[in-house]
Order: structure tokens, then sequence, then C-alpha cells
């Protein structure tokens, strides 16, 4: 049973993958930001749930340093 739980949870990480590079999350364009980061993650930990409907986004904002 831990193989099959195995695969199933790699198998489950490579759709996510798969989701996040159709939704081009893997080019570059200027910084990483909290929110990009966390959506990119997010999509990958979705998984298959991405090709049901599932678009999970996240929305973040970090502290600006003190002047």
């Amino acid at each position: 049973m831990g193989r099959l739980g195995t695969a199933l949870v790699v198998v489950w990480l490579v759709i996510g993958v798969l989701a996040a590079l159709q939704r081009g999350y893997f080019t570059r364009h200027g910084d990483a930001s909290c929110a990009k980061v966390s959506n990119l993650a997010v999509t990958i930990i979705a998984g298959p749930l991405n090709y049901v409907g599932v678009n999970p986004k996240i929305h973040c904002t970090t502290p600006q340093p003190s002047r």
C-alpha cells in the first residue's frame, strides 16, 4: 500500500506541474512575488483538480521595509 500511495502522490504532483506549465507560471516575467510563488505552489498541490475547474489563487502582501 505504501508504494501505491507514493506513486499516487507523485502522479498527482506531476499533473499539478503540467497545469502550472500550461498556465505559464514557470516563465520569467519580472521578479517573483509572494502571490506568484504562492499561486505556483497551490496550483501544483491542487494537481488534477485544476482540470475540473479549480483555479486556486493566493492574494498576499509583504511588509514594506522602513526607511
